[in-house]
């Protein structure tokens, strides 16, 4: 090659490579938020933000206005661009930023009118809850005015480049809103069981399949415990919490700890939403799952899409027309006409089918979060609760007196007479809520014999209440997992606590083993591939372990038997018309019986359920068949089967994933995880722990606390993912509160 030439080609690689550097610098590096000097802010008095080794800020400052203008401040400088998304996604106005891919979302939540409830919500606040929300987003907009042209990289991507609106308090009470709807939207559940009985299948057997109690499998939720000082080594309470969400990059959560004048609180906060919502202070720590009541109904109406009338106890109504527009990038805004009745917004039009949605976010809104950071004891956190609107949660909690305590809370309807769990009959009136259950008549329990307080999701509405409360309440096998493990040891420390989040011991996967063992020692098969499961099912412990083959076999055999039971339900006008798993299924349900409802069948056996009564025959024939999708997926042998295959995380940047050579730097891929949905640790395709926490009141410093991720939603910042490992291997960082090892330290001087 001449040497004029080779000349030409380096200075080009050197000058491309230059162009590449600058632009990183530009786009990645330089954005990343000043977390060491000195600045100035309109503070009342000097303050400072500590970040320790993981990035989490410990904010001291002088007022706890102060403290909470710099946690917006600083969750902004963290994850800015998650709060504008979690915003735009509530209100619908993703596709005024990212295109018409985005439209169908906003439309949804047009439909479901999320501005206007946010709107109306805030105008409710009571003076003292509304100041909280008006500092949050002065710290919110004081970054933002300070950084123009400096925010993530995802603002300045191409195609997408775009600066965020101010920060309103409407916009904290939409995110919220977003969590509300993620925990509590049963609509198209509801929709889809009533399907199932207008297609005609028997009513007795679709109610047994999912009764009013047990909504969809593998719903949101968590889990939640303390323990009272006799069962702790160092003999004061602890608390642990691990809120099982779908997954995401950034993740949920952000961490952060705020110090002033009659507030020191530490633990997960929602980017967008100020206070901590599960962690600690000085005196007492808390954790929530979610309470999985029934808190939106819908209502068939006999309305005229055309016109907005529509009946209610034999008298014409008039909906309400509300026009909503929806911005488009590239494109003319488009006009969505929603038609609001006095159940609420229509929000499915399905052929001649209108439905017409009731929501309990309609109805109130309060924000006691703050109060809660700042509660002292049982009195004052069940004071703070009392405002606590929704979504519906339970709450553990513990102090450092030695109390524990669990408290149900949130806006649950009262309903008489029906559940909710069906779309019900608009026009009749004979479906209406009257009102809601007081909170002084909510489950509550104090200082219980047995020093344990705990909630996997389980139904706390127990018989004799006195109101009707359907829901989605999670199976018995978490919760009476985690009460084993927590007797199992009469002094716990944190690291017990930990291993408890992380146990996967699936005792229905396991009793799923036995019965297939059982059934082939009895029906025999001539499948050898039966044979093969046989033998890995019997040498199986029940663990969920990735690599394991078992898990695979149990959760296929799971999935043929929950979708038979569907299938199979006879026409009610018809005999009890069964199918044997001899048949290749068609047209599998959206809706699966939960766990529970198939173990008890299994270990009831009725009749008229299965072909000629033969439960081992069809347990046997449905094993085979999930054998034969297994090879399909997996090959054989099928001892190297195994579970993480089938159970895999895709941990993708909404965003970043799309670009070409850098995605990598944003997402962590595709990995395999261990656990279930019936594991402590609960874990599917879509969610599994989102932070896990485990307070010790004894010594506050020994207490742990993680997320998925990491802190930063800067793909630069050594923060992104740094957690990540920690998390997947099961470990913990220390929760520093009353001693921080502080890295870097901002100062906060007020503006002149």
């Amino acid at each position: 090659m001449p040497p004029r030439l080779l000349r030409i080609i380096n200075v080009s690689i050197a000058v491309l490579v230059l162009l590449l550097a600058i632009a990183v610098y530009w786009y990645a590096i330089r954005p990343l938020p000043k977390t060491s000097g000195e600045i100035t802010a309109p503070v009342s008095g000097p303050a400072i933000v500590e970040r320790d080794a993981r990035g989490v800020p410990h904010v001291t400052a002088s007022t706890w206005q102060d403290a909470i203008f710099l946690q917006g401040f600083v969750t902004a400088q963290d994850r800015l661009w998650q709060m504008d998304g979690l915003r735009r996604f509530g209100a619908g106005e993703l596709a005024e930023v990212f295109g018409p891919g985005m439209l169908g979302a906003d439309e949804q939540s047009r439909r479901m009118r999320m501005r206007a409830i946010a709107e109306a919500g805030a105008e409710r606040l009571p003076a003292d809850q509304r100041a909280v929300l008006v500092a949050y987003a002065r710290g919110v907009n004081y970054f933002i005015d300070t950084h123009r042209g400096d925010y993530e990289l995802e603002f300045s991507l191409p195609g997408n480049v775009y600066d965020p609106k101010p920060w309103t308090i409407t916009d904290s009470v939409v995110v919220g809103l977003v969590m509300f709807r993620d925990l509590t939207d049963s609509s198209l559940f509801e929709i889809s069981k009533g399907e199932l009985l207008a297609s005609g299948a028997d009513a007795a057997r679709v109610h047994y399949l999912f009764p009013a109690t047990q909504g969809a499998y593998g719903s949101p939720g968590s889990n939640a415990w303390a323990v009272s000082g006799a069962h702790a080594a160092d003999g004061k309470p602890m608390a642990a919490n691990d809120p099982h969400l779908s997954y995401s990059i950034p993740g949920t959560w952000h961490l952060v700890h705020l110090k002033a004048p009659g507030l020191d609180v530490s633990g997960a906060a929602l980017p967008g939403v100020p206070g901590v919502i599960t962690g600690h202070n000085q005196q007492i720590a808390w954790g929530v799952t979610n309470l999985q009541a029934d808190v939106m109904d819908l209502y068939a109406e006999q309305l005229d899409p055309r016109t907005g009338r529509y009946l209610y106890q034999n008298k014409v109504e008039q909906a309400q027309l509300d026009t909503e527009v929806i911005g488009v990038k590239g494109r003319k805004p488009v006009t969505l006409p929603v038609w609001v009745t006095r159940h609420g917004p229509v929000i499915y039009e399905a052929g001649n089918k209108i439905y017409s949605m009731r929501w309990s976010a309609t109805d109130g809104f309060g924000f006691p979060i703050f109060d809660l950071d700042r509660a002292q004891n049982w009195q004052q956190f069940r004071d703070a609760l009392k405002t606590f609107w929704g979504p519906g949660q339970n709450f553990i909690y513990a102090d450092r007196a030695g109390n524990i305590g669990y408290q149900a809370a949130g806006a649950v309807p009262i309903r008489r007479g029906f559940d909710g769990d069906v779309p019900l009959d608009g026009a009749s009136g004979k479906f209406e809520w009257e009102g809601y259950i007081p909170f002084e008549q909510l489950p509550s329990v104090f200082n219980p014999a047995s020093g344990i307080v705990a909630t996997s999701n389980q139904d706390t509405f127990l018989p004799g209440y006195p109101y009707q409360v359907g829901g989605s309440f999670a199976d018995r096998y978490r919760m009476e997992q985690v009460r084993a493990r927590l007797m199992a040891k009469s002094k716990l420390t944190v690291g017990d606590m930990l291993a408890v989040q992380k146990d996967v011991y699936s005792a229905y996967d396991h009793f799923l083993a036995r019965q297939a063992i059982a059934a082939c020692g009895k029906s025999g098969s001539n499948d050898p591939m039966v044979h093969e499961a046989i033998a890995v099912l019997r040498a199986w412990n029940g663990q969920m372990e990735k690599d394991e083959a078992a898990p695979m076999i149990t959760e296929l055999l799971h999935n043929r038997l929950a979708a038979a039971l569907v299938v199979s339900l006879p026409r009610s006008q018809g005999s009890a018309g069964t199918i044997g798993a001899q048949h290749e299924m068609r047209a599998v349900p959206d809706i699966r019986p939960r766990p529970q409802i198939i173990e008890t069948l299994l270990r009831t056996r009725p009749k008229g359920w299965v072909p000629g009564d033969n439960w081992d025959v069809w347990i046997i024939q449905n094993l085979s068949a999930a054998l034969r999708e297994g090879r399909t997926r997996q090959g054989t042998p099928l001892s190297r089967w195994r579970w993480g295959r089938m159970l895999q995380w895709k941990l993708l940047h909404p965003v970043g994933k799309e670009l070409p050579v850098i995605d990598r730097f944003f997402d962590i891929g595709t990995v395999e995880m261990s656990g279930s949905g019936t594991t402590v640790k609960q874990t599917t395709t879509t969610l599994g722990p989102s932070e896990r926490m485990v307070v010790d009141l004894g010594d506050p410093d020994k207490s742990v606390q993680n997320l998925v991720v990491g802190e930063s939603g800067h793909v630069a910042s050594r923060h992104y993912k740094d957690q990540w490992a920690a998390y997947y291997s099961g470990q913990s960082f220390p929760m520093e509160f009353n001693h921080v090892d502080a890295r870097q330290v901002l100062r906060v001087k007020p503006a002149p």
